[in-house]
């Protein structure tokens, strides 16, 4: 349920608007001028929120909606209830996104704290460092040496900007986040807690002690990538640790020291990604997976969760599992080991039941 003390919601729009908005089209025409105010989940939902459906599994919580629009797709559209109104879209999840940020431009982004802009008195921005205009520095907040921020950038309060650290424009760096020996694109946010750019973990092994591997490489995040609370990424100890374009990372994520990731990749919560493993773009890996080091994760790839990653995945393929295999083997090994296990139950019923007849 949305909250006006955290959000502040925006006018109601007609249906023809949201149809312009979201390339939906609406249905019955006799609907166009209906006014939606807000969004809500299906069964949540009132006559003035518009909803989505997106599975048919949710086909009883449709029937039952009280909602006053629903994004769905042209093939579900007979199981909307005759009260709610339809816009039809090939991508109901996304239409239902793109309202949302509409209706809610602020939960686009992490809001300030304080909403003074500027710098704060309370923070620390060292004479050789570079701010363009309408950068905001809020309360805590620490700037290093020749450091530099770009225009309409902000520092949450208690973060660390490191010595020389370069952060491009509209970024955002939420409450204390610490990001040293980075190049930080336009349009980034990370959220609190996130660390950036620390000590990679490197040691040579010995049995006297072991050596310390030095870290001499640097984090590089493009334009528009989103990283989680307190995840982690470390620097690179010969190379770059790299972050491409528009991936979204989640919470509690660990990257290793010299890692590539490609474009637009999706990483779910508790991830981890052992050094030099190299991502390309559009892969998806799901929460808990696994990535040993020095793996090649083809272009488009998909890791499900809780995988444990030790080879090469090819392009375009999903894998799964404890080791990873290909997702159709996984299943087919899954579906193996349940007639064995099956078949070992049934079979130790009847020799414990010979056992009681012979007992008795």
């Amino acid at each position: 349920m949305t909250d006006p003390v955290f959000f502040n919601r925006q006018e109601p729009l007609t249906l023809e608007r949201i149809a312009v908005l979201t390339g939906a089209i609406v249905a019955d025409k006799a609907n166009a001028f209906r006014e939606m105010s807000g969004v809500a989940p299906l069964e949540a939902a009132g006559p003035a929120d518009m909803t989505y459906f997106d599975t048919r599994r949710l086909a009883d919580a449709l029937a039952a909606t009280r909602a006053g629009a629903c994004f769905i797709s042209e093939r579900d559209v007979l199981l909307a209830p005759p009260s709610t109104a339809v816009l039809v879209t090939t991508s109901p999840d996304r239409a239902y996104a793109t309202l949302t940020g509409y209706f809610y431009p602020e939960s686009l982004r992490p809001s300030p704290i304080e909403q003074a802009g500027g710098v704060a008195a309370s923070a620390h921005v060292a004479d050789t460092a570079r701010l363009e205009e309408s950068v905001s520095v809020e309360p805590g907040a620490v700037i290093g040496p020749r450091a530099e921020v770009g225009r309409g950038s902000r520092i949450g309060p208690g973060s660390v900007v490191g010595p020389g650290v370069r952060i491009g424009r509209d970024t955002t760096i939420c409450a204390n986040a610490t990001v040293v020996c980075a190049l930080i694109g336009d349009r980034v946010v990370i959220h609190p807690g996130s660390r950036i750019g620390q000590d990679g973990f490197g040691y040579v092994p010995g049995q006297t002690g072991h050596t310390k591997i030095p870290q001499v490489g640097r984090v590089i995040i493009q334009d528009d990538v989103e990283i989680g609370a307190n995840t982690t990424i470390d620097r690179g100890s010969n190379r770059d640790t790299v972050i491409g374009e528009g991936t979204k990372i989640d919470n509690l994520v660990q990257i290793g020291h010299n890692v590539s990731i490609g474009r637009h990749c999706l990483i779910a919560g508790q991830v981890g990604i052992s050094g030099s493993v190299t991502i390309g773009d559009f892969v998806m890996l799901g929460g808990n997976a696994g990535i040993r080091d020095h793996v090649t994760i083809g272009h488009g790839a998909k890791v499900a969760a809780a995988a444990a990653v030790h080879t090469n995945i090819p392009k375009g393929e999903t894998w799964g599992g404890y080791p990873a295999l290909p997702v159709e083997k996984w299943y087919s090994q899954m579906r193996t080991l349940q007639r064995l296990v099956r078949r070992a139950s049934a079979q130790g019923s009847t020799v414990t039941g010979e056992g009681t007849s012979d007992g008795q």
